[in-house]
């Protein structure tokens, strides 16, 4: 079969976020417009310039992972391997019976075990070189919750980490979906996950000014598009998938969410933390994965945007969907930022985001964007302000994902027709 022919579907949605463990506890609190955001708990902010985040303040590893286990993991890999239980769980996947060399996984981080990172660099300098844990590297190495996932589901398919800051989860997506159509796997669980609610993260976002300073106001600290927004809000979790050939998917009579039709990746080439002014590398990565997917523009009904909250990322995303879309930008398209009320994910993001993508379709609901108080002047399309909106119908939704690096990934997803 010509691979570009060969359809892909997601039939399984697994989530960890600051809400809680499953895509319902999601979903419900973004519906309800409710914030997640808090004061960091985790360690001492007193003197961090931002000192908030979206923090699962409650989990405990050992509540879903054996104990020894989840000692040699670091948070991110946890998060993973929880959350592609789930998704495996969500798909009614009898991972028994899938060709297990046929089955693999493409999940990866923006910046893999900082917890551990941080805390084995603490005895290295407190205690000696022999006082390290002699599971120091494969736990902070970034390709370590794809390894544990592997070997959890037994799958010995593909099996990769992809890092592209803020676009890691959208490209393992795509690069995911890609290796079904090229015939290299049947399964595939894809995503992202991210745990960087630590001293060194927090302190380095901080200082570069590129984190939200509105510490006495933590729920309104994310706001996209708002004139008073000044930065970004950390948040961790994690958001994988069961995507699987849509032969495969029927076979076993699989409940399916959507079919996965488009994927554009592109690069800014510009600056390493700056997008281009004008959008341009949105532009293409948004108008690449409209052509794979073959649709027109005005054939999606919501964009989830990237929406960070920080002054040029936002002009520069509106800018480019104003491109793409056009007329239909102001006129029938429904824009919101779900970061507005979890935070940003990182290298999770794109995953978090999909689940939306696909529970939107699903329930024909666009979530809102919160804190939308005061629009910035060019910021002017419809971005569901402050209320989940009930629609006829949502056919087709694009999420857009934009990394440090100039790292850009858009995706499409559609209902699923016969």
């Amino acid at each position: 079969m010509d691979c570009n022919s060969k359809r892909v579907v997601i039939t399984g949605i697994g989530v960890i976020s600051p809400y809680g463990v499953g895509y319902d506890l999601l979903w419900e609190n973004v519906l309800a417009g409710n914030s997640c955001i808090k004061e960091i708990t985790v360690f001492d902010t007193t003197n961090h310039p931002s000192r908030i985040a979206g923090e699962f303040t409650d989990f405990n590893a050992n509540d879903y992972l054996d104990r020894k286990l989840a000692r040699r993991m670091d948070r991110f890999t946890q998060f993973g391997v929880i959350a592609a239980r789930l998704a495996v769980e969500d798909a009614r996947l009898d991972i028994s019976k899938v060709d297990k060399a046929r089955f693999g996984v493409s999940v990866g981080s923006a910046a893999g075990g900082m917890h551990t990172i941080e805390a084995q660099h603490l005895n290295l300098i407190n205690k000696g070189p022999t006082r390290c844990s002699p599971f120091t590297v494969p736990m902070m190495i970034v390709d370590m919750a794809a390894g544990q996932i592997s070997i959890d589901l037994n799958a010995m398919g593909p099996n990769k980490a992809t890092v592209s800051a803020c676009a890691t989860a959208a490209h393992s997506l795509g690069d995911a979906m890609h290796l079904i159509k090229l015939g290299y796997a049947d399964v595939m669980v894809a995503g992202g996950t991210e745990a960087v609610i630590t001293p060194l993260a927090m302190a380095g976002f901080g200082i570069a000014r590129a984190l939200s300073f509105r510490n006495n106001e933590p729920v309104k600290a994310s706001r996209p598009w708002d004139k008073d927004r000044d930065g970004f809000v950390m948040s961790e979790g994690a958001g994988i998938f069961i995507l699987e050939s849509l032969e495969h998917a029927l076979e076993r009579g699989a409940n399916i969410y959507a079919e996965f039709t488009g994927y554009g990746p592109s690069a800014d080439a510009n600056e390493i933390v700056a997008p281009c002014e004008d959008g341009a590398g949105a532009v293409i990565a948004m108008n690449s994965a409209l052509k794979f997917a073959g649709l027109k523009p005005e054939d999606i009904h919501y964009l989830n945007a990237h929406g960070t909250s920080t002054p040029l990322g936002d002009l520069a995303e509106v800018r480019a969907i104003k491109k793409i879309f056009g007329d239909y930008a102001n006129n029938g398209l429904l824009v919101s930022s779900t970061k507005s009320m979890t935070g940003h994910l990182l290298g999770a993001a794109g995953g978090i985001e999909t689940a939306v993508c696909l529970l939107a379709m699903r329930d024909s609901i666009i979530p809102p964007t919160i804190n939308l108080d005061n629009p910035d002047d060019e910021c002017d399309l419809d971005f569901v302000p402050h209320k989940a909106r009930k629609v006829d119908r949502v056919d087709a939704t694009m999420n857009n994902s934009f990394g440090f690096g100039g790292h850009n990934a858009s995706l499409v997803f559609s209902k699923y027709k016969e």
